[in-house]
């Protein structure tokens, strides 16, 4: 059983921050970084569940999709819009919604994750568009690093899901790296008794829960070129009543399809210390929904999306990493239609095709042996909302050989999306043109410590103020729901983590995370937890020839729209796996919610239910063949 020590671990590199590698000591910010050991070592199949370990994460499902939280902030039913999501540093935000997909509707399958790389606080200085409150950088397997060729299949109980996955990956003996796999997912869904609000309606919804999902991921490279394409396509079927319509109907969805694509050049010069990165990028986003309102509605959205983007990195000068690049991204296409088969004369499309540029630089100056400032800030413009500047400044400052301290300040923007802004039906909701960006800005302290050599602790307080926050709210001219600048929210909270490694290949890391988040008029935030504990410990059982691992998550109660509380939760997750009993084949069992814990989560304005209860407990069987 391969394990990483805390020094390897502390070694990673990260690319995610700045758009270049760096260690982690480096970056500016308290960043985070999951391995592919981990997410072997605790069995997680979505990028949710690996991030929900991390401090200040948390997340919520609706039986639709599922939200993640950062610090304090996660809207009912939002759907990650302040959260930028990227593979390989190519964004995977959709145009419609703004959706950072981080639950099944994540177009790539976890098995082909090398690391995943959480960099909170504001990333726009770099990303422009949706980095507010963080940025999550999957980095995939390359052919040489698989090695082999994979067989996966999976079942688990009570949903009835079952999937399946084939891999294959190789360097071959002129140099080309190939990489290819190709998964799918069934599930039945849990039948579960629901209340529909003010209908007065409530009963079971009965298989009413079901999901599908198909993925693909092709990677070339040859030398600095890589050819890469991601393609997910999902399909949640609704028990709730989504946006308002008719409750217990068979036949409602949601689907989400993702295509994605993008060639890079990374190449390096002048003796190594001038690197030049290009990429060209395409993107397709298709939405589709059916629900019922009386007789049935389909409400299917396009996006298409065309780029490109251009970086040059610099070490020609003593101690400073000096970058710039420009990012173009043509909107040739946003599309959102209402189409009533009943009656083709309620059919209407809304089209809003928009442009991106954006403008940045940084440098990364070391001024002194133990003292390095970064320095950064990106130009936006796109085509409906005007211009936004993102800047950020650090200071890093080495302590002593294993004590760093970081001083951190930045502004990050999120203009409005297509449905915010342009979406209209003029039976329940009006469009608002006006609309405009909400920012936040965010200071942050980080401390990190080395206690000993298998033995890490890391420190960071922060506060942000969100500005102009887009939230639902009511034209006063119609009366209807109308998209509109909301007040301020402020937050303050203090993370602490801890990473604990032992020869024998235990490994112990944990957090604990306070945070109160709050409207400018003092009224708490819904669906914020004060406090959150999470420890996650892995280790080998040599004596069985397995490997555990288990996590416990601690969430206090989370306020809903309706002001009422719901209790806290403390779940535990269990995943035993053996690649010793049978030769060639992988084993493993996961229990997640072990004991088996009720519970429930606030629902958004779009749900009848004012809270949304979860999954109780639930098991996995999966093996892995290796050729």
């Amino acid at each position: 059983m391969t394990t990483l020590s805390l020094e390897q671990l502390l070694d990673l590199t990260v690319v995610g921050a700045s758009k270049y590698a760096q260690k982690q000591g480096e970056v500016a910010a308290a960043v985070s970084i999951i391995t592919r050991d981990e997410i072997r070592a605790f069995g997680w199949r979505t990028l949710d569940q690996a991030l929900a370990t991390l401090p200040g994460v948390y997340t919520t499902y609706d039986r639709q999709s599922s939200h993640l939280g950062t610090r304090g902030f996660s809207v009912p039913g939002d759907l990650n819009t302040r959260l930028l999501v990227t593979i390989n540093g190519n964004r995977v935000n959709d145009l419609l919604f703004d959706t950072g997909p981080t639950g099944r509707d994540f177009p790539l399958d976890l098995n082909l994750v090398e690391r995943i790389e959480f960099i909170p606080g504001p990333g726009s200085a770099v990303y422009g568009q949706n980095a507010m409150f963080g940025v999550v950088n999957v980095v995939t397997l390359t052919g040489a690093a698989l090695d082999e060729g994979q067989i996966a299949v999976g079942v688990q109980h009570p949903q009835g899901m079952s999937e399946g996955r084939a891999t294959w990956g190789k360097r071959l003996d002129n140099g080309l790296d190939v990489l290819v796999s190709a998964s799918g997912m069934r599930a039945h869904g849990e039948d579960r008794f629901m209340e529909y609000g003010a209908t007065g309606l409530s009963g079971t919804a009965q298989g009413l829960d079901g999901e599908r999902d198909q993925e693909f991921f092709g990677r070339l490279g040859y030398g600095p070129w890589t050819l890469e394409l991601v393609h997910g396509d999902r399909r949640k079927d609704d028990p709730t009543g989504i946006y308002g319509s008719d409750p217990l109907v068979a036949g409602q969805y949601q689907g989400n399809l993702y295509t994605l694509a993008q060639a890079q050049y990374d190449g390096r010069f002048r003796d190594d210390t001038l690197q030049v990165m290009g990429r060209l990028f395409v993107g397709q986003n298709r939405y589709s929904s059916r629900l019922n309102y009386g007789t049935p509605f389909d409400f299917p959205g396009v996006g298409d999306w065309t780029g490109g983007e251009l970086r040059l990195l610099s070490t020609a000068l003593k101690g400073h990493k000096l970058m710039l690049g420009l990012e173009v991204q043509d909107i040739t296409r946003i599309d959102q239609a209402v189409i009533d088969p009943a009656d083709p004369a309620n059919n209407f499309l809304i089209q809003s095709p928009s442009r991106r540029i954006g403008v940045y630089g940084q440098d990364e100056w070391r001024f002194a042996d133990t003292l390095t400032a970064t320095l950064g800030v990106r130009l936006d413009h796109n085509s409906t909302t005007g211009g936004n500047t993102s800047p950020r400044v650090a200071l890093i400052w080495q302590a002593a050989p294993t004590t760093s301290l970081k001083a951190l300040a930045g502004r990050a923007h999120r203009a409005p999306n297509a449905n915010e802004r342009d979406y209209y039906d003029n039976l329940v909701l009006v469009a608002n043109p006006a609309l405009k960006d909400e920012t936040v800005d965010t200071m942050e302290l980080v401390a990190d410590h080395r206690v000993s050599d298998d033995l890490r602790i890391q420190a960071a307080a922060y506060r942000w103020i969100m500005r102009d926050q887009i939230v639902p709210g009511v034209d006063p001219v119609s009366g209807l729901s109308q998209f509109q600048p909301g007040g301020k929210v402020l937050a303050n909270g203090l993370e602490l983590s801890a990473d604990k490694t032992w020869f024998w290949g235990g490994r112990l890391r944990g957090s604990v995370s306070l945070q109160d988040a709050r409207m400018a008029d003092g009224d708490k935030l819904a669906n914020s937890p004060q406090r959150m504990v999470k420890l996650n410990f892995s280790a080998p059982w040599r004596a069985a020839g397995v490997s555990l691992g288990y996590e416990l998550q601690y969430d206090s109660q989370r306020q809903t729209l309706d002001s009422t509380w719901l209790g806290g939760r403390a779940l535990s997750n269990l995943h035993v796996r053996t690649d010793r009993w049978v030769e060639g084949v992988e084993l493993g069992l996961s229990v997640q919610n072990l004991f088996n814990k009720r519970f429930a989560v606030p629902g958004g304005t779009s749900n009848w239910q004012n809270a949304l209860e979860q999954d109780g407990r639930s098991l996995r069987l999966e093996a892995l063949v290796r050729f």
